[in-house]
């Protein structure tokens, strides 16, 4: 059977009164939608930037931690906890790792995505370790960025593969 005109004209008048809300809640949202899109462009190109300094020799994705930086390490492996302050973590964490690596690690970044405040950049990394052997492990970071910093991390990775090299390779002493 077709439709009345009375139906169409009410079928059209519903259509036009859902395409107004919708509309209406797009407007209203636009300048905070917009600001968390800007926040997530500007926080993400600051990531990749760290990113590729990192690979570069000359800076790392670190020197964007706040000095009240909570990093999580998560899962089980040796290293696996909560490190209150970026000190805590770079003393703990960074600096011993560092001192077990005959080269750096080279990131090479995946993916990276950004909302708003948030990033998440999947990666791997690579480097050779001071007893010659190669260390190789991917890595899953979600950060929580304000004003360009990273004020709290989770980070994910291969623990087997990373308790290896710290039970295997001892430090570099200290200069």
């Amino acid at each position: 059977m077709l439709p009345t005109l009375k139906t169409r004209t009410r079928d059209i008048y519903n259509a036009a009164l859902g395409v107004a809300a919708t509309t209406v809640a797009l407007v209203a949202i636009q300048p905070e939608a917009r600001a968390s899109f800007d926040t997530g462009i500007r926080n993400k190109a600051a990531v990749q930037q760290s990113f590729d300094a990192w690979r570069g020799g000359t800076g790392s994705p670190y020197d964007l931690l706040a000095d009240d930086a909570r990093w999580t390490i998560e899962g089980y492996s040796v290293a696996s906890r909560t490190y209150p302050t970026k000190e805590a973590f770079m003393r703990e964490v960074i600096r011993p790792f560092n001192a077990r690596m005959q080269a750096p690690l080279k990131p090479t970044v995946r993916s990276l995505y950004a909302d708003g405040d948030t990033v998440v950049v999947f990666f791997d990394a690579r480097g050779t370790a001071r007893d010659g052997q190669p260390y190789a492990n991917t890595y899953a970071w979600f950060l929580d960025m304000r004003n360009g910093q990273i004020i709290r991390a989770s980070a994910f990775f291969d623990a087997i593969e990373f308790n290896d090299l710290w039970a295997r390779v001892a430090p570099a002493p200290a200069n």
